[in-house]
């Protein structure tokens, strides 16, 4: 149980990670209709369980067929978390929300543009994919086949990432001003790039 808790709440802190996902579904709270938004938030979620599939498949295999491979795709991953980790603390004095003018991004558009919105930004995001295959072994759960595994692992991710960006979609019009303050902005990237940091060093040596 406090394996899963310190998973979960984890997830809940890299949701909080500035990406395009995240610029996506903000633009879209900010310029169109609330229901708009949470269809975007929809198509995100299902990007992020589709890269944790595609992981626990390709993991699967890597792991029956090769361990030097395994060991190759997970240092990789853990010098990847590091240097994002490192990027975001360097960045963090110039971070800054995205411009958000009135000519940004489609209003009120059909159901499908929203959400296909969010999950093309995501599933075209590699580092999301990259990211779930360094993240989710370190909590893979014993007693279950390692697919459906990680596919809870997935499904956990997904809905922290949901809980957080609902409380955003939800306060966005009434905390605008907060949410856009520099000093803020640079907080959530100087803790989320201590996160990748101690997340890729824990890839490292944990084998």
């Amino acid at each position: 149980m406090n394996e899963l808790g310190f998973f979960l709440g984890v997830c809940f802190l890299l949701a909080m990670v500035p990406g395009p996902g995240a610029m996506v579904i903000i633009r879209q709270a900010s310029q169109d209709t609330r229901r708009s938004a949470f269809t975007t938030l929809l198509g995100n979620e299902t990007a992020l369980l589709v890269w944790g599939i595609a992981a626990a498949c390709g993991l699967t295999a890597l792991v029956a067929a090769s361990q030097v491979a395994y060991d190759a795709i997970r240092f990789t991953g853990a010098a990847i978390l590091l240097f994002l980790g490192v990027q975001a603390l360097v960045n963090r004095r110039g971070a800054r929300p995205p411009a958000q003018g009135p000519g940004d991004g489609p209003r009120s558009g059909s159901a499908w543009q929203s959400y296909s919105a969010g999950l093309f930004t995501n599933l075209m995001n590699p580092k999301a994919g990259v990211f779930a295959m360094s993240f989710l072994p370190q909590f893979a759960p014993t007693g279950l086949p390692r697919f459906w595994g990680f596919a809870l692992l997935a499904g956990c991710w997904a809905l922290m990432d949901a809980l957080w960006f609902t409380g955003v979609i939800w306060g966005i019009g009434k905390t605008r001003g907060l949410l856009s303050a520099p000093r803020v902005w640079r907080r959530i990237s100087q803790v989320s790039g201590l996160a990748m940091i101690g997340l890729g060093i824990r890839a490292a040596v944990d084998g």
